[in-house]
């Protein structure tokens, strides 16, 4: 099993899991980051620190969200490793509790 990252990230980025993480498993793009499989230990250091609770482990995704598995998978070999903590996108708050952001996912 892998934690994958889930649709209350995009338009967040909040990266507070990027610190924790020992193996440099997150990758960043324009509006979202995502976790590579192939990299991930299962450690889950990082779903505590995720302020907007949008890690899961693959097998407790919710029933509407098993397509992130795949984009988390596909966007990880496209975006660069984010190793570092970053300040949140500006208007993150606003989107923290957003429902059904998939729409405004920037992809590459």
């Amino acid at each position: 099993m892998t934690f994958v990252v889930t649709e209350q990230c995009i338009k967040c980025k909040y990266t507070d899991c990027v610190d924790v993480c020992p193996v440099d498993c997150f990758h960043e793009g324009p509006n979202f980051i995502v976790i590579d499989p192939e990299i991930c230990i299962d450690c889950a250091l990082c779903v505590p620190e995720c302020p907007v609770d949008a890690i899961y482990e693959e097998s407790d995704l919710p029933e509407n969200m098993t397509d992130y598995i795949a984009l988390n998978a596909e966007l990880a070999t496209k975006w660069p490793v984010i190793d570092e903590t970053k300040e949140p996108l500006p208007d993150a708050e606003e989107w923290a509790d957003m429902p059904d952001k998939r729409s405004a996912l920037i992809l590459p």
